[in-house]
């Protein structure tokens, strides 16, 4: 744990008070502005309730939220947390507060009864705690990347493709807040002893799981004594959830596969049609001028083109896209050059695809049209698949469906893919795009489906809001 942390994990506290009693003084001043009490036919409330005595109630309101806060986990030590996650735990914590608020004030009503102040400071709060928290953390990852303040001293140790895997990710990409001291391929102690003295380790990751037991051992002995942080890379079998159970009194251990059984999948559902219905109203005007703008430039074909891909349990479902390809080109048995268009595309796989197992991506793809290049970068082809969602076929968030043809390539155990519902995002989505190559996507897939839960889902709905708004590196 370095000093820097602890500094800015110490630091929140009195900054997201102060932010709590700016919030508060702010929603006071918007309602008895004569903007508020005109257009919301409001009377004054400084008649009634002073500034001063609503003060007083609100500096002893703050460190509840302080303390709610603190519950909610939002004062992690590590400079490399994510500011979405962050944003929505701020939002779930000053939600917990406005209702505590709410019955307090139905309990004592003598403090103050104004509905506006209240939801304006719930609002005014989650802004000016979350702004607050985005300039700190912004200064701090400043602070690692330009000055090495707080950076991590990593070792790892392994010899195999994972190693090279978080080497390269961790050299790439330095506001993850570590620095490679060392890459080894033994655990015994002597070695680590040795570089631990002449290079200092805070973190020790582990990325082989064929590394003996009892160097392990010896390893994590050591981490606890020295307060090293201990880390490794699991295999399979580790990731997988259990549950303990017992038959007849001898205990036993049953493999969860999914949540989504039951009420998960009910759940899950009623998420899924809630926030289909949003999406739709909110990119129907995008659908509209994008829909003319491709018959602008290419008059023949339909604007949404349906794709055939494997859904759950290998159910064959048409995919809705808005069509970025020129017409003579689509794989679909309506376009008169179908065949010509099939053998165009298995040429152009062969000749240019850039990604490796059962799918393709084609490089510099010459069948798009120039607004199909444009909204294929940044994702808008696949907003008619909330249509998907609504009907049933497709989730808003899960394994990305693939074709018949992709399908049939994959391995045996490649097929927990297809035991839920297809999602227009997903975890795999969210961490690469379709930069991952298929293993690395399949996991972080597997992942999602062995651990899903409603919030993981707004987490990854979130995530995919941010990475929208980067283009899509189709051409590499």
């Amino acid at each position: 744990m370095k000093k820097s942390e602890l500094f800015f994990s110490a630091v929140q506290v009195p900054v997201d008070f102060l932010m709590i009693l700016g919030a508060s003084a702010t929603a006071f001043w918007i309602r008895e502005s004569e903007w508020a009490m005109t257009t919301f036919e409001l009377g004054s409330l400084a008649n009634v309730f002073s500034f001063s005595d609503f003060f007083r109630v609100a500096l002893t309101v703050a460190p509840i939220f302080v303390l709610i806060f603190a519950i909610e986990g939002l004062y992690d030590i590590r400079a490399t947390r994510k500011f979405w996650r962050e944003f929505l735990k701020v939002f779930t914590a000053t939600s917990i507060g406005l209702m505590l608020i709410i019955m307090l004030i139905f309990l004592k009503r003598e403090w103050f009864s104004s509905r506006f102040i209240i939801l304006l400071a719930w609002l005014l709060m989650t802004f000016y705690v979350s702004f607050a928290r985005l300039a700190l953390n912004y200064i701090q990852k400043w602070l690692v990347v330009k000055k090495g303040i707080g950076v991590h001293r990593v070792l790892l140790i392994g010899r195999n493709g994972k190693l090279c895997l978080f080497s390269n990710m961790i050299r790439r990409r330095p506001r993850l807040g570590y620095k490679i001291i060392d890459e080894i391929e033994t655990a015994r102690l002597n070695v680590v002893k040795k570089i631990e003295k002449e290079k200092g380790i805070d973190e020790i990751i582990v990325c082989d799981s064929s590394i003996p037991d009892e160097d392990l051992e010896k390893l994590i002995d050591y981490c606890a004594i020295n307060n090293i942080t201990y880390r490794f890379v699991p295999t399979a079998l580790q990731t997988i959830k259990f549950e303990m159970r017992s038959i007849n009194g001898e205990p036993i251990l049953e493999v969860m596969h999914t949540p989504l059984e039951g009420w998960g999948k009910i759940l899950k559902r009623i998420f899924d049609i809630a926030g289909a219905l949003i999406a739709i109203i909110l990119t129907l005007p995008i659908l509209v001028v994008v829909a003319i703008l491709i018959k602008l430039e290419d008059k023949e074909g339909p604007v949404i083109y349906k794709n055939k891909r494997v859904g759950s349990r290998g159910k064959e479902i048409f995919v809705y896209k808005l069509r970025y390809f020129k017409w003579e080109y689509c794989i679909d048995k309506k376009n008169p050059n179908f065949e010509k268009a099939l053998e165009f595309e298995k040429k152009l796989i062969e000749e240019r695809s850039v990604r490796k197992g059962p799918l393709y991506k084609i490089k510099d793809d010459p069948r798009k049209t120039k607004i199909g290049t444009f909204i294929e970068k940044y994702s808008i082809d696949e907003f008619p698949q909330f249509f998907n969602v609504l009907k049933g076929d497709m989730s808003l968030v899960g394994p990305r469906p693939h074709q018949k043809r992709e399908v049939e390539k994959y391995l045996e155990y490649h097929r927990r893919l297809l035991t839920i519902k297809p999602g227009a995002t997903g975890l795999a989505q969210v961490s690469g795009r379709s930069d991952l190559n298929f293993e690395d996507e399949y996991k972080l897939d597997l992942y999602y489906i062995e651990n899903w839960s409603l919030l993981l889902d707004i987490q990854i709905i979130l995530k995919t809001i941010g990475v929208l708004v980067k283009r899509r590196n189709n051409n590499s």
